[in-house]
């Protein structure tokens, strides 16, 4: 009699661990670099009061600044939905849909390491809307 499994086994975890860790480096990486841009363009914005951009030349720093915090703040909550996957990893709930308690496939995990949903829950989710 096969029995379904309801969670991953702790040699599993350890592998999407490893996986959420090296995602989490990168990630950290990139959220510096926006910030670092988004320093500069601040730094070159201050102290213009001889006119030296046009105003055409400040909307475009502005949307550029606000295209770099947009992005900025996407990595963010991308970082905190991989840590909580990794909370849920030490709880040894990682990879269990939180709709309908089935394992998510390692397939979807292994591209989405921070899922919450099977890819049929996310459908029916979608299909609701």
């Amino acid at each position: 009699m096969a029995t379904e499994k309801n969670r991953y086994s702790d040699e599993e975890l350890e592998e999407f661990k490893q996986l959420i860790l090296s995602k989490l480096e990168v990630a950290h990486k990139e959220l510096e670099t926006y910030r670092n841009q988004i320093q500069k363009k601040d730094d070159n914005s201050m102290g213009e009061d001889d006119h030296k951009f046009n105003s055409m030349e400040e909307g475009s720093l502005h949307q550029e600044k606000e295209y770099l915090n947009q992005m900025a703040s996407r990595q963010t909550t991308y970082i905190q939905n991989l840590e909580k996957a990794l909370v849920r990893i030490q709880n040894k709930t990682y990879g269990i849909c939180k709709d309908t308690g089935k394992l998510i496939s390692k397939e979807r995990l292994r591209a989405v390491p921070h899922a919450t949903q099977s890819i049929e829950a996310k459908n029916q989710e979608h299909k609701s809307k």
